[in-house]
């Protein structure tokens, strides 16, 4: 755990590719493979599940370090991190015992079962054992906050130095449902078995948003466009007569789109197919607030699935017939999946996305000013000749948005963030006019400079009118345009509709409080 510690230490003080990738080569050497599994598995996301309550966590903190419950609270919202404030105020270990990763690990899945008491005992007698900095690892752990910044794809680089394994096959190896607990390293990255694992699905090929001109691209006959289509990201796999459906997320959601289960009786054995997850009825998709009625849902029920249906939007295929063809240049690979779709005939759950053609660039971006109407998020290009690569990658596939939404709102309460900028109010509530009233409507954290933070944490501190907790009220007074993806009403929000995606686009310092917009205004960019 020590060797753990140092690694999450030495990837957390640095921006450095290299020195990130660097500092996990040299853990692979050292680590014992299960701990090497366990890592590999924590900076892939798989966490083992939280097994104590931190209010729990908070209350036996504060009594071995003898403070009031109120003053760990408020050493809390100074650090703005639990697991950090535990081990800062948690007395000086007099011993500390080197245990392995791996222990650690299956101690916490040990701990789901015990009682209160036993919980307490166990995790009092850990917190003893180790130094501040291991403590706090461990405490990142218990609570299910592990998160370190280093990408999958760093982590795949540094084990594919290590193993010498290409990284493709490396990152198509850690896709799927794989668990730590019952894996042996050597057997899962030297085995070359393909029946191991029917379900898994391929890495995803990202694209990046598009910064400049579409005109930079060049000839627009080299290039396909595509709807951007707002749903969820999907995987649907057809293996030796089972269907599987993956998400981005590398989560198992077959059973959450029992549409798609006539798929295995319509495709061919040996078909991977990638497409867009979409709320689909009467022939048009509906906007992602309607698929979120499904998400989450651990069952499905009738009305659900009546009032929100779902199609596949198909946009690639990566294989068929149980070859890998991701190889294949992009046109190939679609005619093979208009084939496909055509085939199938199921419209119902499998559609194809449409080419859209335009003779010139201002013809497609006549198409992606058109985005909305069509509950889509503007265009996709792709380069008529690309692979299907792993991960994110510049150059082939782009990003085209169409424009965000924006309304003018008043800043009406502050928190403070969290980590790093735990002193400083970066969460911010944001409100409308709704004739001589304040309503707020959604909150934001993202956009502004580091220098507009310190200026507005500056105002913050001189304008409080309440507190509650880490959260203060302020002066009516500072206005900020609020860029968004899209509107929906909402029975859950006092203003009645919730946004997607809402930051800051800039600061308005030119417009007083009075003339930001009002509730109307909102309800005015809703869909008809």
């Amino acid at each position: 755990m020590q060797r753990f510690t140092r690694l999450f230490n030495e990837l957390d003080q640095t921006t450095k590719t290299n020195q990130k990738v660097e500092a996990l080569v040299d853990y692979f050497q050292d680590a014992s493979e299960k701990d090497k599994i366990w890592t590999i598995a924590l900076l892939s996301g798989k966490r083992p599940p939280r097994s104590v309550n931190t209010n729990f966590l908070r209350a036996w903190a504060a009594e071995v370090g003898e403070i009031p419950d109120w003053l760990f609270e408020e050493s809390y919202h100074v650090v703005g991190d639990l697991a950090e404030t535990i081990s800062l105020i948690f007395p000086q270990s007099q011993q500390t015992v080197n245990r392995s990763l791996t222990y650690w690990i299956n101690f916490l899945k040990d701990l789901k079962t015990a009682d209160e008491v036993e919980k307490k005992k166990q995790v009092i007698g850990a917190w003893l054992q180790m130094a501040p900095y291991e403590r706090f690892v461990f405490n990142k752990l218990i609570t299910g906050g592990f998160r370190v910044g280093v990408s999958q794809k760093l982590m795949v680089r540094a084990l594919s130095r290590h193993t010498g394994i290409e990284e493709n096959k490396l990152a198509h190896k850690l896709m799927g449902n794989w668990q730590p607990e019952n894996i042996d390293f050597q057997e899962f990255f030297f085995s070359d078995n393909p029946e191991e694992d029917l379900s898994k699905p391929y890495p995803f090929y990202l694209a990046y948003a598009l910064d400049g001109e579409a005109s930079e691209l060049g000839d627009p006959s080299l290039w396909l466009a595509e709807r951007k289509w707002d749903g969820i990201r999907g995987q649907v796999i057809v293996r030796d007569q089972k269907l599987y459906v993956w998400s981005r997320g590398e989560e198992l959601v077959t059973e959450k789109f029992p549409e798609f289960g006539i798929l295995k009786d319509k495709l061919p054995d040996g078909t991977v197919i990638d497409g867009e997850i979409l709320a689909f009825k009467e022939g048009k998709p509906l906007s992602f607030n309607h698929l979120q009625t499904r998400i989450g849902r651990k069952n499905v029920s009738g009305k659900v699935l009546r009032n929100a249906p779902v199609v596949l939007m198909a946009y690639d295929i990566m294989e068929a017939r149980g070859k890998d063809i991701r190889n294949l240049p992009l046109m190939d690979r679609r005619d093979k999946l208009e084939a496909l779709v055509y085939e199938a005939n199921c419209r119902d759950v499998l559609r194809i996305s449409e080419i859209i053609h335009g003779k010139d660039w201002d013809d497609l971006a006549h198409e992606r000013k058109s985005s909305r109407k069509y509950n889509s998020e503007g265009l996709m290009l792709k380069k008529k000749d690309s692979t299907y690569k792993v991960g994110r990658k510049r150059g082939d596939w782009w990003k085209w948005k169409v424009d965000p939404m924006t309304i003018d709102a008043v800043m009406i309460y502050a928190m403070r963030g969290h980590g790093r900028r735990a002193n400083l109010y970066t969460d911010y509530t944001f409100a409308v006019w709704d004739k001589d009233r304040l309503v707020p409507f959604t909150k934001a954290y993202s956009g502004l400079t580091d220098q507009e933070i310190r200026e507005v944490d500056t105002f913050v501190k001189k304008n409080t009118i309440e507190r509650f907790g880490p959260v203060r009220s302020v002066k009516p007074e500072l206005v900020f345009e609020i860029a968004f993806e899209g509107i929906n009403k909402s029975t859950r929000h006092k203003s009645g509709v919730a946004l997607r995606f809402p930051r800051m686009h800039r600061w308005r310092k030119d417009k007083p409080a009075s003339e930001a917009n009002s509730l109307q205004d909102l309800y005015a960019l809703l869909e008809p």
